[in-house]
C-alpha cells in the first residue's frame, strides 16, 4: 500500500489520502504532525485493521514458516540419515602412528559392521596427507569420508569451506559433549561453528625414567639441568609431527611466563620479541641431547620404542592416560613417571570432520554418533588408548593433568617453519 515518489519520500496512492486531509497533512503526518479529526482518525485504525493487519499476518505467518524450515534442516530425520547409511563404505584418514589407536579403531569397526556401515582406517602420518589430497581434488567427489584433524588444518579447511557444517546440530550425540568443563568450541582459537565435532582431549606430557626429573612438574631450567648430567639421554621428535612442534610450544611457554601474545596471531612484533628467548634455548641444548641435536625421533612412537630400549631417557605423549595405561601393559618400563610443565599441560581437543564433497557422508555421521556414544567413550577411555572422554556424565569421573591453553593457531606454522630452517637441515 505504501510507495515511494520521485523524491524518496513515502506516498499513499489518492484513494487513501482523504482519510489523512490530503497529501500536505499526510507529509505531515509521517513527519509525526497530525492534522486529523477525530473522526478521520476512526475510519485510519479501521483501514489498518482491514489492510495492514491482513499484511501484518501474512509476514507473521511467512515467518513462522521460514523458522519451521530452519529446524527442520538443522534437525533431520536421523532414522533416514541411518537409512541412507546402511551400505556405505565410510574412509576415515586418520593417523596411523599408534597400536592403540589402531586398535581401538579396529573395535569400533567390528561395531559400526553391526549397523550395516563399514569403517576402513586410512593410516596417515599427518593429517597434512589429507589436505593435499582436498586440494587435488579441486572440489570433485572426494575419496575422503571422514577426518581427524587438529586446529592448524582446521583453520585452513574452515576458511577453505571444505567441511560440511551443523555437525553438532545433526548428530543426536553431540548434545552430550561437556562444554562446560572442556574447552570444546574452539580449537587452537578458532570457534569450531559446527564444523568439527570433538572426539577426545590431548595434555601434553613427559614419561621418563623414575628420578631422571625431581617431582611431577617441570621447566625448561630442569629439562636443562638434566640434559647436562645425561648428555645424548633426551630429545623430542622432530617438528612438524605434532609432538615435536608441542614440546617446542611447552618450551616457549616456560621461557616466556606464558606470554599472552602467544594466545594472539603470531605478529612480527610478537615473533621478534618471544621468539629468539626459544632459539636461544634450544641452541645450548641441542649439543646436549640424543645424536648431539643432529637427529631426532621420527615421532611419539619411535621416542617411546628408544626409551624401551634403553637408548633414551624419556619420551613424549599427548595422552594424559598412557602413562598409567601402557605401564599396565608392559609397553612402558615399570621404573618410569609422568612429568608435566609447570605452566600447566598444553591442553586442546582433537575433532572429528566430514570434508563437503564426501561422497559417504549419512555412514561418516553414523561413525560419528557412535564414537561419541556412551559405550566408545568409556571404551576409548578405560581400554588400552586411555584417551580421555568429552561427554557427559564420563567427564565428571576422569582425572586431567593441571591444564595451559594450547597457543594460537598462527604460531603453528611459524614454530615449524623458522626451527626448520634452523635445526632441519
Amino acid at each position: 500500500m505504501r510507495l515511494e515518489d520521485q523524491r524518496g519520500q513515502t506516498e499513499l496512492p489518492a484513494p487513501y489520502l482523504r482519510y489523512f486531509g490530503g497529501r500536505s497533512c499526510w507529509q505531515g503526518y509521517a513527519k509525526g504532525i497530525s492534522c486529523l479529526s477525530d473522526h478521520n482518525s476512526l475510519r485510519i485504525k479501521r483501514l489498518f485493521l482491514s489492510n495492514g493487519m491482513i499484511s501484518f499476518l501474512m509476514k507473521f505467518l511467512l515467518l513462522i514458516l521460514s523458522l519451521v524450515s530452519n529446524a527442520l534442516w538443522a534437525t533431520p530425520d536421523w532414522a533416514q540419515i541411518q537409512q541412507q547409511a546402511r551400505g556405505q563404505t565410510v574412509y576415515f584418514y586418520a593417523w596411523g602412528g599408534s597400536d592403540a589407536v589402531n586398535n581401538y579403531l579396529r573395535w569400533a569397526s567390528r561395531e559400526l559392521a553391526k549397523q550395516d556401515v563399514r569403517l576402513r582406517h586410512v593410516k596417515v602420518a599427518d593429517i597434512s596427507q589429507a589436505l593435499a589430497r582436498l586440494k587435488a581434488e579441486g572440489g570433485r567427489s572426494s575419496a575422503i569420508d571422514l577426518m581427524w584433524v587438529n586446529g592448524e588444518n582446521f583453520h585452513f579447511l574452515k576458511q577453505a569451506g571444505l567441511l560440511k557444517p551443523e555437525l553438532w546440530q545433526r548428530i543426536p550425540n553431540a548434545r552430550h559433549l561437556d562444554t562446560e568443563r572442556l574447552p570444546l568450541e574452539n580449537d587452537f582459537g578458532e570457534p569450531v561453528d559446527g564444523l568439527e565435532v570433538p572426539w577426545g582431549l590431548g595434555q601434553f606430557n613427559i614419561i621418563a625414567r623414575q628420578g631422571l626429573f625431581k617431582g611431577q612438574s617441570m621447566t625448561p631450567e630442569s629439562l636443562m639441568a638434566v640434559a647436562k648430567t645425561h648428555p645424548n639421554q633426551l630429545s623430542y621428535p622432530k617438528p612438524p609431527e605434532f609432538h615435536g612442534t608441542t614440546f617446542i610450544k611447552q618450551l616457549l611457554v616456560g621461557l616466556t611466563d606464558n606470554d599472552t601474545r602467544l594466545h594472539q596471531p603470531a605478529t612480527a612484533e610478537s615473533q621478534r620479541a618471544l621468539l629468539p628467548i626459544l632459539w636461544a634455548y634450544l641452541d645450548q641444548l641441542h649439543p646436549l641431547l640424543w645424536q648431539q641435536g643432529q637427529a631426532f625421533p621420527s615421532g611419539a612412537a619411535e621416542q617411546t620404542r628408544l626409551l624401551t630400549q634403553g637408548e633414551l631417557a624419556m619420551t613424549v605423549s599427548f595422552n594424559p592416560g598412557q602413562w598409567q595405561k601402557q605401564r599396565r601393559l608392559g609397553k612402558l618400563p615399570r621404573h618410569s613417571q609422568q612429568h608435566y610443565f609447570t605452566t600447566g599441560a598444553i591442553t586442546n581437543s582433537h575433532y572429528l570432520a566430514i570434508p563437503a564433497t564426501a561422497p559417504n557422508w549419512q555412514g561418516a555421521m553414523v561413525v560419528i554418533e557412535f564414537l561419541l556414544s556412551q559405550e566408545a567413550q568409556r571404551k576409548k577411555a578405560q581400554g588400552n588408548w586411555g584417551d580421555p572422554p568429552v561427554v557427559t556424565p564420563l567427564t565428571e569421573q576422569t582425572h586431567l593433568l593441571p591444564a595451559a591453553r594450547e597457543l594460537h593457531s598462527s604460531w603453528q606454522s611459524v614454530l615449524e617453519q623458522q626451527w626448520q630452517q634452523r635445526y632441519g637441515s
